[in-house]
């Protein structure tokens, strides 16, 4: 697996908690097959252990359970520490239930509760299915916007790595028509702001160089193809470059991906979800991690991919995502 070799196994200096994700897709099946190698740092798990077990044996792989325990404890292969918490209905690999909605949503909470209170370094996530988890009582639009309500984050932003190129976005999941509307100046600083702090603080970058596309086709074109760059963003910008961000732009998007251009920068800024996502993925699908920025006192990573429900319970799913995502949170952490 190209995923396996991103760990160097020295010594064991931190627990990092997982969340397998939505019980009918593939995130059970790369959670085993990940903690089946020598890892750096003590994996545990937020899941119903059953799931979890009855995964290990459709693969034919090892996996013993053990309780969270106040040390942390190096990680044995095959062997996994959980943290239960109970399946509302069995799962049927491939087949989505409403039932179990509200537990995803409470292996996420009680996820979160044990890196606040200190007992794990760090949050690393599985897939999740944002159609099931939407409910008249409560509205999930990503894990993104759900740990920044649970941790009372005021502004958080979603980046994805994969090697050699680092995309955050200005609008996360919204509908395309609802994304200009959401381009202020006070939400692109907020972001510009919690971007450039995150490259210096978690990534070691002292001085990030940060590529700002924009909105409309040739970033609007002097006004002609639409109006947010003059008088949205190029405003923003310049008042972001007073504070001492190095910020390029507003350009095309479809330019912004050159490799002269991402040759002398640290990350992209794209206006939303579908702008930047595309590119990274093309170049690194199953070795990028979506990292949210800006929660407090919380490491957060996961995999760059969905449940993958067409290749649930078939013993295909790639789990490099997830081991890249785990790599990443460690050294977040």
């Amino acid at each position: 697996m190209s995923g396996l070799s991103i760990f160097r196994v020295d010594r064991l200096t931190k627990r990092l908690v997982i969340t397998p994700g939505e019980p009918a897709g593939i995130g059970s099946e790369v959670c085993v097959r990940l903690v089946q190698q020598a890892l750096p740092a003590e994996p545990v798990a937020v899941a119903d252990p059953e799931l979890l077990g009855r995964c290990a044996w459709s693969l034919g792989l090892p996996l013993r359970f053990s309780p969270l325990c106040q040390e942390v404890s190096p990680h044995r292969p095959g062997h996994l520490a959980v943290v239960p918490v109970s399946l509302l209905e069995k799962e049927q690999p491939g087949q989505l239930s409403s039932a179990n909605a509200p537990y995803v949503l409470e292996t996420l909470r009680v996820a979160v509760e044990l890196c606040q209170s200190k007992q794990a370094s760090g949050l690393v996530t599985g897939p999740v299915h944002k159609g099931i988890l939407n409910t008249p009582e409560q509205s999930f639009t990503g894990h993104t916007e759900f740990l920044a309500n649970l941790t009372g984050a005021s502004h958080v932003v979603m980046m994805l790595v994969a090697p050699k190129l680092r995309v955050a976005l200005a609008t996360t999941h919204l509908p395309l028509k609802e994304v200009s509307a959401a381009i202020t100046g006070q939400s692109l600083q907020n972001t510009l702001r919690v971007l450039h702090s995150s490259l210096i603080q978690n990534f070691g970058i002292s001085k990030p160089k940060i590529l700002v596309c924009g909105l409309n086709p040739h970033a609007g074109e002097d006004g002609h193809i639409g109006r947010e760059e003059i008088d949205v963003i190029i405003p923003t910008l310049e008042q972001c470059r007073s504070e001492g961000m190095t910020l390029i732009g507003p350009i095309p998007a479809d330019t912004a991906f050159t490799p002269s251009r991402l040759a002398k920068i640290d990350a992209v800024l794209t206006m939303y979800h579908d702008q930047g996502l595309p590119v990274l993925k093309h170049l690194g699908f199953g070795r990028a991690v979506n990292v949210t920025l800006g929660l407090p006192n919380l490491v957060r990573t996961s995999v760059d991919h969905g449940v993958a429900l067409d290749l649930a319970g078939k013993g295909l799913a790639d789990p490099s995502s997830l081991f890249a995502a785990f790599a990443l949170a460690l050294e977040l952490a």
